[in-house]
């Protein structure tokens, strides 16, 4: 996933509570909108005993406006109140990046 550089990478980590109900719906729909929001550039996600998402954005402007927009203060809210337990937040400026691939 080669990106124009410098870009910025927000890494969320978190962890569940039991009560998921809504979870998955809601993940899938916010990755949807991020999707359609200007400077996104991409995400990957993995759950396990933690969840990690990394999102990649062409800016720390664009990460600014994500956060703000309606829909995701709403799942962050149903977040806090229903499906973490906790959850960090960490953005880190990409300078360089590199990959390998066994295909």
């Amino acid at each position: 996933m080669e990106q124009k550089k410098p870009y910025y990478a927000v890494i969320f980590t978190s962890k569940q509570t039991k009560n998921i109900a809504g979870y998955a719906g809601m993940t899938e729909f916010m990755e949807r909108l991020a999707k359609e929001q200007p400077g996104f550039l991409g995400m990957e996600s993995a759950r396990d005993t933690i969840g990690i998402t990394v999102s990649n954005w062409e800016s720390l402007e664009a990460i600014k406006n994500w956060k703000q927009q309606s829909q995701h203060i709403l799942a962050q809210q149903k977040g806090r109140e229903n499906w973490y337990n906790w959850y960090h937040v960490r953005i880190c400026k990409v300078a360089h990046e590199y990959e390998f691939h066994r295909e």
